[in-house]
């Protein structure tokens, strides 16, 4: 393992003790899953699965090749050995031979030769950086819901113990392209959120992303950042500096190593890791095509609570949200209680009740009622001794408490519940 990172023992126990101050591990699995982490794509889920059935190292050593193949027949045969070779491992655990190795080798190869592996971890000694894996603390405990295509470290500027907030964290997700409306909810959001200790997670995009951030940091809340490159820089370029702040003050992660550039690709791996890290996503504004619905749809497969905020009808910018009310199982939002409700996965207080408990009138109202039969406007007006007129407005006032329904028959009464 020492040849392919140029690095002696003494070296490497060096990094890991600045890069991962306090914690323990064994250096050669470290080592191992810094490489795997350089080698395959996030999500690759061959490679974690081969990590989790056999270890970082083990199969590190089953699959590296620094060598480069004269021609593309040689490449394929070591491939074809290779994956014989990973076969053979599984037989002798008993387990199921892996498919999909040979096809793995020859994505990962490319990344094995030159001196991508050694920069790597040439910027990673140059960096301010805390490097976790899935045996630390401060491991988002919701990671383990993304199985196989769960990321093989992280990366993190900032405060690690963030990350693990897991039930006491929300993401906020939306378009670049915000308009004023989408701002000012996210801005209120987050806001109350950070004012309610929640930890607010998102993605550093421009836009809703940004307002989120900003929000949080103003409210000296919580936030983290997930980013979909390298931490040698932050992107998109015009938030340098608020990612930055998110860095100082919160946490800023990635699970790709320095120099890795954001791609369309990684935008949309890096959103299952926003979606895993929360107990429960809102996607504030978003055009159909937004990459946060395909974050939405991650928080979906994860079985996490969802939410979506209104907006005009007319605008494309909401098309997303309202596609999520009418096709997915998302949640109306429209408070920052409702995304507390949403994410403790329990109904917030009772909202103060619109008809005035001294106006005996509504008593008489219900009085009328049936909760089983229904009864028309004449008939309730009537009953208790009031004007249509005067009726209809009643019962109006006690239909947005939810104390009655109309319906084509007339009127009932709401059981209440206990």
């Amino acid at each position: 393992m020492n040849a392919s990172v140029a690095m002696s023992g003494r070296e490497r126990a060096a990094l890991w003790d600045r890069l991962r101050p306090g914690l323990s591990g064994d250096d050669a699995e470290l080592t191992a899953r810094v490489i795997w982490s350089v080698l395959a794509e996030p999500g690759d889920g061959i490679a974690g699965q081969m990590i989790a059935d056999l270890g970082a190292a083990p199969a590190l050593r089953l699959v590296l090749r620094r060598n480069a193949f004269a021609t593309a027949a040689a490449l394929r045969a070591e491939a074809t050995a290779i994956a014989r070779a990973v076969a053979q491992a599984y037989d002798e655990q008993g387990r199921e031979p892996l498919p999909g190795v040979r096809a793995g080798f020859l994505r990962w190869h490319p990344r094995m030769t030159g001196t991508l592996i050694e920069t790597v971890f040439a910027m990673a000694a140059a960096s301010r950086c805390t490097l976790l894996t899935p045996a630390d603390q401060h491991w988002p405990p919701g990671m383990s819901d993304l199985n196989d295509h769960a990321p093989l470290v992280l990366w993190c500027l900032g405060d690690p113990a963030l990350l693990a907030e897991f039930s006491h964290a929300v993401a906020l997700v939306g378009t670049r392209a915000s308009t004023g409306y989408g701002t000012h909810v996210a801005t209120e959001l987050a806001a109350g959120l950070a004012d309610r200790d929640w930890t607010v997670v998102s993605g550093g995009a421009y836009g809703i992303d940004a307002a989120a951030h900003r929000a949080a940091l103003a409210a000296k809340g919580r936030t983290v950042a997930v980013m979909a490159g390298g931490l040698n820089s932050f992107y998109p370029r015009g938030n340098s500096e608020l990612l930055a702040r998110v860095a100082r003050d919160g946490a800023v992660v990635a699970e790709v190593p320095f120099g890795t550039p954001p791609t369309p690709f990684r935008f949309l791996a890096r959103n299952r890791l926003i979606a895993a890290m929360a107990s429960a996503t809102v996607v504030v504004e978003a055009g159909r095509r937004s990459g946060s619905i395909n974050t939405a749809n991650h928080c979906g497969e994860l079985g996490r609570p969802l939410g979506a905020v209104p907006g005009p009808i007319t605008s494309p910018t909401s098309g997303g949200c309202h596609y999520l009310l009418r096709e997915q199982p998302a949640q109306l939002v429209t408070s920052v209680e409702d995304v507390v409700e949403l994410a403790s996965g329990r109904e917030g207080p009772a909202p103060e009740p619109l008809a005035d408990p001294d106006d005996p009138r509504y008593g008489r109202v219900i009085t009328a009622l049936s909760a089983t039969r229904a009864r028309r406007l004449s008939d309730v007006a009537a009953r208790c001794g009031l004007s249509e007129t005067e009726a209809a407005t009643l019962l109006g006032v006690l239909l947005l408490d939810g104390t009655v329904r109309s319906g084509d028959a007339g009127w009932v009464s709401v059981p209440r519940r206990e």
